[in-house]
């Protein structure tokens, strides 16, 4: 008696070559997204070299290589040299979405290399319908690869061939802008990178019902780098500019010995003790200068900084508290119906007015009340009732968000209600808070509209507020004075809103450091925030 024992794999080891093949035509289209985004950015031009190549040229080598690549895999599964499994025919999204491709690209064409003028519609219409009806008619592995990879060869092969060129330009007669060679190639690139991503992608899945899910979950993933990839290069961006004016003059220096560091007298024994040691010296003249409208000494943003960071803190302390309060009211007290629906909706609809509406309010209701005249009390109070709706929103979604169970054992154990809400759920819910005011103050913080209103008079305030050493105590109500709350200041928004409205240009390179300050201000205030809401995570989890 023999006994045949039979195996049968369900998963075969290695990549097959239409995987090999489609995952390179992605990973070559996600490379040129990259590089698009970077020549876009101009922190690669499209006019810069490397190795000697033009990197347009390397974007157009990338975008042929990737085009023959995805025909040379839609002809390959047609002969049956590569396994895979298409349908009859792409369907309908897939044949809009080429349509529309290359309709734009016959309208472009119409307009800048034929010059037919009012024709141009005519001819995208054509085009897309013609597209459209092909990819629709042929089978899916034909209807995917053949129209992205004719695009691709397309743009590639019209900067190869020197019909685009960086240095071309196009100035439409009915506008006023003149567009570049140095924008239109990084468009290409990013266009024609994320098409060739998803048909690549379909590519790799072998057509079919994987494939078009590959080519979904590729679009997505190619979008949410390209998202993260555009916040880098912004900050980038804003890093390369402003970094040389920032940091100019920077100067520092140790000193070895006893200097006089501080001393202090002691009564008992009536005598001084003196602190020395060696000295240590540091100055940032862009952080640690007014600016200076005259002389030689070289500007800085001081009173700027110093005043955004009172005019945040004044509105985080105003609104949070008062946040908070509404939001565990509203969750734990009050009656769902009617009456939190109308503050729901009041408070979405105040998180989305524009800051110039509140900048208004401040200017004709507060300033009249609080000095007659523009002061940092007043922009903090403008600011705190921007921060504020955010704060009740978030707050009560967190508050929410508790389990019940939280509540009910805590009231078995024979807890009151209110000793619930600070100890059990508040604290639950307090990482979702922190959450809302990082998100609100980084809107506050760079606000411009309310700050011109109600707080500035001079955007280039050569005196720093001394909020701290002007607290007075006084007999009559409040019992506490602050002469420089009472008094205007600038800040960064402000600051930099006055530097780019002046229009020249050594402003305008200090107006760069400004915008590095000012963002380093807010990723500071972030940072803050991310800290406190990881500590209340740790402290919830103990």
């Amino acid at each position: 008696m023999s006994t045949d024992i039979r195996t049968t794999t369900l998963v075969e080891s290695g990549s097959s070559t239409r995987e090999i093949l489609g995952g390179s035509v992605a990973a070559l289209a996600v490379l040129t997204v990259v590089a698009g985004f970077l020549s876009a950015a101009m922190i690669v031009p499209a006019t810069s070299t490397i190795v000697g190549v033009e990197v347009g040229t390397l974007i157009a080598g990338l975008l042929v290589v990737s085009g023959f690549g995805l025909l040379a895999a839609g002809v390959a599964s047609v002969q049956g040299v590569i396994e895979a499994d298409p349908t009859y025919t792409p369907g309908i999204p897939t044949a809009v979405t080429y349509g529309l491709v290359w309709a734009v690209a016959g309208a472009v064409v119409s307009i800048v290399v034929f010059d037919l003028g009012a024709l141009w519609p005519v001819v995208a219409l054509l085009v897309a319908a013609a597209v459209g009806i092909g990819t629709v008619l042929v089978r899916e592995d034909l209807g995917v690869t053949v129209p992205a990879g004719a695009f691709l060869l397309a743009a590639g092969g019209s900067v190869l061939a020197g019909v685009l060129t960086p240095g071309a330009q196009w100035k439409p007669p009915a506008l006023s802008a003149t567009f570049t060679g140095t924008v239109a190639i990084p468009l290409l690139a990013i266009a024609g990178g994320l098409l060739a991503v998803w048909a690549g992608a379909r590519v790799h899945g072998g057509f079919g019902a994987r494939g078009r899910q590959n080519g979904a979950h590729a679009l997505i993933g190619a979008n949410a780098i390209a998202m993260i990839s555009l916040l880098v290069l912004i900050v980038t961006f804003i890093a390369i500019k402003g970094f040389g004016p920032m940091t100019e003059g920077i100067r520092y220096g140790f000193y070895p010995g006893f200097y006089h560091w501080f001393h202090f007298h002691v009564p008992i024994v009536d005598t001084y003790v003196i602190v020395s040691g060696p000295e240590i010296w540091f100055y940032w003249p862009f952080v640690m200068e007014p600016f200076h409208q005259l002389g030689t000494l070289q500007s800085g943003v001081l009173p700027a900084i110093v005043g955004t960071f009172w005019l945040v803190l004044g509105a985080v302390l105003f609104a949070v508290p008062l946040g908070i309060g509404a939001a565990v009211f509203l969750t734990e007290y009050a009656e769902q119906g009617r009456f939190t629906q109308l503050v729901e909706v009041s408070t979405n609809g105040l998180w989305s007015t524009p800051s110039i509406v509140y900048g208004l309010f401040g200017l004709a209701f507060l300033v009249p009340r609080i000095g007659n005249g523009r002061s940092i009390v007043a922009g903090q109070l403008v600011l705190g009732f921007m921060l504020l709706p955010l704060v009740v929103i978030t707050s009560r979604e967190s508050l929410q968000s508790v389990p019940d169970e939280y509540r009910d054992a805590s009231a078995a154990l024979g807890v009151g209600k209110w000793q619930t809400i600070r100890s059990v759920v508040v604290p639950a819910a307090m990482p979702g808070v922190i959450t809302g005011v990082i998100l609100g103050v980084g809107r506050i913080a760079g606000e411009t509209a309310p700050i011109l209103l109600v707080t500035s008079s001079d955007p280039f305030e050569d005196t720093v507020p001394n909020v701290l050493g002007s607290f007075e105590l006084t007999l009559s109500p409040p019992f506490v004075a602050n002469e420089a709350l009472m008094e205007a200041s600038s800040a960064l928004p402000y600051q930099l809103y006055g530097l780019i409205s002046a229009g020249l240009g050594d402003n305008l390179d200090f107006a760069w450091g400004t915008a590095l300050v000012l963002l380093i201000v807010v990723l500071g205030f972030y940072a803050i925030g991310i800290a406190s809401r990881v500590y209340f995570r740790r402290k919830l989890n103990q």
